[in-house]
């Protein structure tokens, strides 16, 4: 047994139940792809915690998304070909349409079969979300962090990851962890400054100093830091969590962040020790034109390198909690208590099979 184990439950007493099997609440709009990953006249295959989603996207018309199977063998509908905005089998030629009916070409009227599960299916900001709860869809996502903002610069990204979705919330929301990128980002001191909270959200403000070192070129790009007095903590960062999804912004002077950073965390597998992360990463447009394009290749290097720590370091986390069959987690840090209480309270505990 964890000889830490009765302070780590302490520490969360507050959590209903184990965190990773907590799994994402279905009623909400997660992203599943890119747009640019479903191009015209295709269909695609998708998931959202173990379901099977098709993406279709027709020559003519909106991209709809079904259930990633065919009612008549259950084979995937992403193996099959889009043709007059209907998904075509690629066993029997079975067709579906938008709203789910089933078309079985060798049948008269009145003999189709029943079709498969439609979901609410929107874009924005070059991402593709669907709906999978039973819940009527709310309103669909105007806009992520800055993305559609000209005045910002956007780079687009994210992959796979080995871990249960509130490992990355959590890992964001904690800037006590800068000591993990002191190899990429030099010496940082964060410091809390205060919590804000309501119904479904929380959000943490921190500011930062550098009292020995200078910053990295590819920090220093984003931020602007190269003309601040980074001896004294001025800047601020907001990171919040929004169910189900993040943001971050940061601010070295003015009204408007010199960062804005969108995020989301879509479980791929019924297990939901998966997700696929989508990231837009946005800067803010300097006065002088074009400087920014030419730092992006450092800047892109920067931000991957950055990611690439973080993503090493929740699988780790992962590991460690599948190896040990329960949450062993001592937290100290009130807010991430607080943290972990919310995506507790705003998810849905999984079922033993899926567990």
């Amino acid at each position: 047994m964890n000889p830490g184990l009765v302070s780590a439950e302490a520490s969360v007493a507050k959590v209903p139940a184990d965190l990773r099997q907590v799994g994402a609440h279905p009623d909400h709009w997660y992203p599943v792809a890119w747009s640019h990953e479903v191009k015209r006249g295709q269909v695609v295959a998708s998931s959202f915690a173990g379901e099977p989603i098709a993406l279709v996207r027709p020559e003519q018309g909106e991209l709809y998304a079904l259930e990633d199977r065919c009612a008549h063998r259950q084979v995937p509908l992403s193996k099959g070909n889009v043709k007059d905005c209907r998904v075509h089998c690629c066993y029997h030629g079975w067709s579906y349409d938008a709203s789910g009916k089933c078309d079985v070409p060798y049948l008269g009227k009145g003999k189709q079969p029943n079709g498969v599960r439609t979901y609410p299916a929107c874009e924005c900001d070059g991402i593709v979300f669907i709906w999978p709860g039973s819940l009527p869809a709310a309103p669909p996502p105007a806009s992520l962090g800055a993305a559609g903002d000209k005045a910002y610069k956007t780079r687009s990204f994210g992959r796979v990851v080995n871990c249960h979705y509130t490992f990355m919330h959590e890992n964001l929301m904690d800037m006590n962890h800068q000591f993990l990128h002191r190899r990429t980002t030099g010496k940082v001191t964060p410091r809390y400054l205060g919590k804000r909270a309501g119904e479904g959200w929380m959000e943490l403000d921190y500011t930062f100093a550098r009292p020995d070192s200078k910053p990295p070129l590819g920090e220093s790009l984003i931020m602007g830091s190269f003309r601040l007095d980074t001896s004294k903590p001025r800047d601020r960062m907001t990171i919040r969590t929004e169910y189900p999804h993040q943001t971050l912004r940061f601010w070295t002077a003015g009204e408007e962040p010199v960062l804005s950073v969108w995020l989301g965390y879509t479980p791929v597998d019924a297990e939901q020790r998966k997700n696929r992360s989508f990231i837009h990463l946005s800067v803010r447009r300097p006065k002088i034109p074009g400087v920014l394009d030419l730092a992006w290749p450092v800047l892109t290097w920067f931000t991957n390198r950055v990611f690439e720590e973080d993503r090493e370091i929740v699988e780790m986390e992962q590991a460690a909690y599948d190896a040990q069959g329960s949450d062993w987690n001592q937290e100290v840090f009130p807010p991430i208590r607080d943290l972990r209480e919310l995506l507790a309270k705003n998810g849905r505990v999984m079922t033993p099979r899926q567990i």
